[in-house]
């Protein structure tokens, strides 16, 4: 799976009208719902606002829209490219400016399809990694163990507390979560205490 760390834009231009597509990082409706009301007003004299977006990598939610065009000639082939790039947790809403010449609907899923796939062709990618996250908290004389576990298996530290006891809040790999959950209970008599606090996602820039 990938996504996009920034905003790309792209320009087409089809016997008249202009396609400018804009490709961002989103992570929730609502917040690719300002993006795109900002879009709407800043571009506020456009014939049409045609968009796609996927989300959420553990449980995948994704939605496209014609905004007038004929249905299935916008927002689908949008959508469409963002599923060829395996990308995810972003958006992309492409504006069309009408030059007085109709595409036919062959003509529509070309432009607004092409514009979208010039957005990612100018975009850096970067990979998503499904993840279970846990907390542990465990004395300090069992540091030399944790380190164990930190060797043997793909883990990112997302967050760490040094108190009367250490607190680590660790994303692992989802493949791998099952074993090291099976590790982490071999620890107990240790006074390694671990939670499961659900599914994440780490990126990595490529």
């Amino acid at each position: 799976m990938k996504t996009i760390p920034q905003e790309t834009t792209a320009t087409f231009r089809e016997k008249g009208s202009k396609f400018i597509g804009f490709l961002f990082p989103v992570e929730s409706v609502e917040k690719f719902e300002e993006r795109l009301d900002r879009l709407k007003a800043e571009y506020h004299d456009a014939s049409h606002h045609c968009y796609g977006w996927r989300i959420h990598p553990n449980k995948i939610e994704e939605f496209a829209q014609d905004d007038g065009e004929p249905g299935g000639t916008a927002g689908l082939p949008i959508l469409n490219q963002l599923k060829s790039y395996d990308a995810l947790n972003c958006a992309c809403v492409v504006i069309r400016y009408f030059g007085g010449t109709k595409l036919g609907k062959s003509g529509l899923i070309q432009a607004y399809g092409h514009t979208a796939k010039l957005c990612f062709q100018k975009a850096s990618l970067s990979t998503l990694i499904p993840t279970e996250n846990f907390k542990i908290t465990y004395p300090y004389q069992e540091q030399s163990h944790i380190n164990r576990l930190k060797n043997s298996f793909d883990l990112k530290e997302l967050s760490s507390e040094y108190l009367e006891k250490v607190t680590l809040k660790i994303a692992c790999r989802s493949e791998q979560a099952p074993a090291f959950a099976r590790e982490l209970e071999k620890l107990e008599h240790l006074g390694v205490d671990s939670t499961k606090l659900g599914k994440g996602f780490i990126v990595l820039n490529t």
